[in-house]
């Protein structure tokens, strides 16, 4: 393929120049920090480890910062954006500015959340800087809808990167955690300095790594019901779950049985699980609802 221009991509005054030009200002209901630093998206692209094989879906392109770098690297790219006036003006800027790539470049005007299939060849890989507000709802939905996505790059604030990659024991360890490793190993993968975002936000971000899993988490239970008891776990982070489980199963006796069966203490605390420890609950629940009744004497 040919090599894109050197000032394909879009510094400090090419997204102000576009912002003006659109009548654009970035809002906070919709999370929308402009990336306008080049060699941050290009080390996004490159701590994603984008292949010229790969078809990249990108969620919130915005301006198309990081577009235009993904399209210098990746086969394809599919960019799902929800504003208005971004989607219009988002398909012109990509050929204007890399018309040799702009054949390789498709946009879905949705809200990426009801998003449930894309044109052109399934995705190898999701890279985007998500909206803060929806960033691991739209991360986990992604993930779900989409399990040709092998490798996924986001950018998020600092604080909810931390939340995704933690441990179990960690003090921020919780439902993002154990949801986004039911699809994958999930990593830190560096910082985010304030100074390359217009307007620049009040908080650091971070990068998360995710590749999804070889095998998927062994379990005869559904991913449905393996998330209703992690919600239920954490909903009420302080209590054993024996009494955190008690809704969800029933009573607190009926959570007892399945923690034991699955061999988990009661009185063990839902931070301190890992995902297939959470399997094992919703699995050993679910056959406690399948088992014969034992006949009402007459």
């Amino acid at each position: 393929m040919s090599s894109p221009t050197p000032d394909a991509l879009l510094g400090p005054a090419d997204v102000r120049e576009l912002a003006g030009a659109l009548g654009v200002r970035p809002t906070k209901q919709r999370g929308q920090n402009f990336v306008i630093d080049a060699n941050t998206v290009r080390r996004i692209v490159r701590t994603a480890e984008v292949r010229p094989d790969d078809v990249v879906v990108e969620v919130g392109p915005g301006l198309g910062s990081l577009t235009l770098a993904l399209l210098e690297v990746a086969d394809r790219v599919t960019a799902v954006e929800i504003d208005d006036v971004l989607a219009a003006a988002l398909p012109t800027t990509i050929t204007t500015r890399m018309p040799e790539r702009s054949d390789r470049f498709t946009l879905v005007h949705s809200d990426a959340m009801h998003v449930r299939e894309l044109p052109g060849p399934a995705p190898t890989a999701l890279v985007a800087n998500l909206p803060y507000n929806v960033a691991v709802p739209v991360l986990l939905h992604m993930l779900e809808t989409f399990p040709s996505i092998e490798r996924t790059l986001v950018m998020v604030q600092s604080e909810v990167a931390d939340r995704l990659a933690a441990p179990p024991g960690s003090k921020v360890y919780g439902v993002p955690s154990v949801k986004a490793n039911w699809y994958a190993e999930v990593k830190r993968a560096g910082a985010i300095g304030r100074n390359v975002f217009w307007p620049a936000p009040n908080v650091d971000s971070g990068l998360v790594s995710l590749v999804r899993r070889a095998e998927p988490v062994r379990t005869a239970a559904s991913r449905r019901e393996v998330f209703a008891v992690v919600d239920a776990a954490f909903a009420q982070r302080r209590k054993t779950l024996r009494a955190a489980l008690a809704g969800w199963a029933g009573s607190a006796a009926a959570a007892e049985a399945a923690l034991v069966a699955a061999g988990i203490s009661p009185q063990a605390r839902g931070e301190s699980l890992a995902v297939e420890e959470f399997a094992r609950i919703a699995e050993h629940r679910s056959a406690q609802n399948t088992e014969p009744k034992e006949p009402v004497q007459q």
